[in-house]
């Protein structure tokens, strides 16, 4: 199994205009238990099945199991997740070293673009772009399995 360590945060700003790719992603849950999610996506023409364990108290780092499946076989998954579907399209935009993944929401997220970028350590250093909010790494509300079942637009 993998680590993944990323930490997230809220945009604040134009982030588009740097963009190299973007892509539509539509994402499920066939479990969405925080200790271990089991996540269904098609993003593009590619299909992914992906498992994630618990995160540690910061909620940089948890561990991180994918694997590429067939397109179809993952829009048939989709029909059997939990009800709520997460669709968003995602930018990558790169900043110095680093890229980030800028997920801007449609749907019951609409109005929700978090920013995630990934790290070879939890203490790495990483250049911050003028367009990056708030940091909310480790706030479970943020989590794609979270707001499937609360949506953004029941936030305010």
């Amino acid at each position: 199994m993998a680590l993944e360590i990323e930490r997230k945060f809220l945009v604040k700003g134009d982030y588009k205009q740097t963009a190299f790719k973007a892509v539509r992603i539509t994402q499920g849950y066939l479990s969405s238990d925080p200790g271990r999610t089991v996540r269904v996506r098609v993003k593009g023409e590619k299909g992914f099945l992906t498992i994630k364990g618990l995160g540690n108290a910061s909620g940089v780092s948890r561990f991180e199991w994918e694997k590429e499946i067939p397109v179809g076989e993952a829009r048939e998954l989709l029909k059997l997740c939990e009800p709520g579907l997460i669709d968003k399209t995602r930018y990558l935009v790169k900043a110095g070293a680093h890229t980030f993944e800028v997920d801007e929401f449609h749907g019951d997220n609409e109005g929700l673009t978090v920013a995630e970028v990934e790290l070879a350590e939890e203490g790495e250093a990483f250049e911050k772009p003028a367009w990056l909010g708030e940091e909310v790494t480790g706030d479970g509300k943020y989590y794609n399995a979270m707001l499937m079942k609360h949506p953004y637009k029941g936030w305010k």
